[in-house]
C-alpha cells in the first residue's frame, strides 16, 4: 500500500527542494493570493521542527514579533512556498527545539554552526 502512495505522490514533490535544518534561521518566501493579484511575503524565523515525509514533510518556523512569539507551519513541497533561504545554521543536538518557547532574548540564541562546508562563510577544514 505504502509503495502505491509513494509512486503516486512521487510526480508532485518538488525538484529542488531547500536544503536546511533544525534551528537554522530562514527566510521562508510565501505566495500570497490578493484577488487577482499575487506577491511574495517573507517569514523569517528558527526552524523548531521537521515532520513527516514525501508529500507530508512539514516545518515549523517560530519568530518573535513584538515580544509574542509566532508559529507557522509551512509545508516543505506546497506551491505557495516560493523559497527557504538559509540565513545562519546552527549547531543543535535535538530534533524538536520546542524549548525555545519558553526562552527570551539571549536565552533563546542558538551557537552558530561553523567550519563546515555551506555553512555561511565558514572556510572547510
Amino acid at each position: 500500500m505504502n509503495r502505491i502512495i509513494d509512486e503516486v505522490e512521487k510526480d508532485y514533490l518538488k525538484e529542488n527542494r531547500p536544503e536546511f535544518g533544525i534551528g537554522d534561521l530562514v527566510d521562508v518566501h510565501v505566495k500570497i493570493v490578493e484577488g487577482e493579484k499575487e506577491r511574495i511575503q517573507v517569514f523569517s524565523g528558527t526552524v523548531i521542527a521537521r515532520k513527516g515525509s514525501g508529500m507530508r514533510e512539514t516545518f515549523t518556523v517560530r519568530r518573535m514579533v513584538q515580544g509574542e512569539g509566532v508559529e507557522r507551519v509551512f509545508p516543505v513541497n506546497a506551491s505557495s512556498v516560493a523559497d527557504v533561504k538559509v540565513r545562519r545554521k546552527a549547531d543543535v543536538r535535538r530534533s524538536k527545539l520546542y524549548f525555545l518557547r519558553g526562552r527570551r532574548g539571549r536565552a533563546a540564541r542558538l551557537r552558530e554552526q561553523r567550519g563546515k562546508a555551506g555553512a555561511g562563510g565558514g572556510e572547510e577544514v
